[in-house]
């Protein structure tokens, strides 16, 4: 293993592409613009500023770039393999600013490794704010919700071993190849994986969107359709089997479920109906429709 003997620099690595993770049977699930898209060449003045935000990439999923991209990526990947890839950050302890751990030194040349830390950063043991940068950066790399703190989630993104995320990469490749056709001026991407939605005008994104998706054992559909129209809070016909299994077991758990997240009840004739006039000990709720509408409204 060769974790600090020889980083990888960050300029290098920001013409990579972060990894697509737990949908690889579903559809690519990547981030653009390189390794850290736009955010790569941030100055690393991170204890300064407690709001570090992670900014968007703008280059669409589908496009020639994200390929070019994921094929560098590839290349750099390879060699990371042939020099034995990353060690291991051990330990499970929760490491957030301010903590001291011999695992914080671990984090910090894992970091450094893939370049989401700059090589100069010293071996401190104390998780300071160009930690909580770097990881910051990692966990957006991996749909990871950007906390700054590494806790089982990240670790186990951490120490997916080299060759795993090549093969990850590799297959995702075969993918963008294949979606990554005329997709005419203007286009909406579901990327299953990361439950987000990208609207795409003239090559760059424009705007990003969080997206309900299916579990692994009622997976969303990949599928590819013209859009003719668009309908805004539309009424959501739910199948059987997620009342079964999903929306009867929460509302017995939580009668406020639906009222809290805004979420109405319309009989077949589109009379609205109040939860507490549903059996939840039953299978009523299946002859219903529901419908999710804006606070306020």
């Amino acid at each position: 293993m060769t974790d600090s003997s020889k980083p990888i620099s960050r300029r290098t690595f920001t013409r990579g592409l972060a990894l697509g993770f737990g949908g690889l049977a579903a559809a690519p699930a990547l981030a653009q613009d390189g390794f850290f898209g736009n955010q790569a060449e941030w100055g690393q003045r991170f204890d300064t500023d407690g709001r570090l935000r992670v900014p968007r990439a703008v280059t669409p999923l589908l496009s020639p770039q994200t390929v070019q991209n994921t094929e560098m990526a590839i290349a750099e990947y390879r060699r990371m393999a042939g020099e034995g890839g990353w060690r291991e950050v051990p330990g499970s302890a929760t490491l957030k600013l301010g903590v001291r751990s011999p695992a914080v030194v671990s984090l910090r040349q894992r970091l450094i490794y893939t370049g989401d830390l700059d090589r100069g950063a010293d071996a401190s043991p104390v998780f300071d704010s160009f930690v909580e940068a770097g990881v910051r950066r990692f966990q957006t790399r991996h749909g990871i919700n950007a906390t700054g703190v590494v806790s089982k989630q990240t670790y186990q993104a951490l120490n997916v071993p080299v060759q795993e995320r090549l093969r990850q990469l590799e297959l995702n490749l075969v993918r963008l190849r294949a979606f990554s056709g005329n997709l005419g001026a203007r286009h909406v991407t579901m990327n299953i994986p990361a439950a987000a939605i990208e609207t795409v005008e003239n090559g760059q994104i424009v705007t990003h969107h969080t997206a309900g998706v299916g579990k692994i054992d009622r997976q969303s559909p990949v599928m590819q359709a013209r859009a003719l129209a668009v309908n805004f809070n539309p009424f959501w016909t739910v199948p059987a089997s997620i009342i079964r299994k999903d929306l009867i077991p929460k509302m017995q758990k939580d009668p406020n479920y639906l009222t809290e997240n805004k979420i109405r009840i319309y009989t077949r004739s589109g009379e609205e109906i109040q939860p507490g006039q549903v059996n939840w000990n039953s299978m009523e709720a299946t002859n219903y429709m529901f419908r999710r509408t804006r606070a306020g409204t």
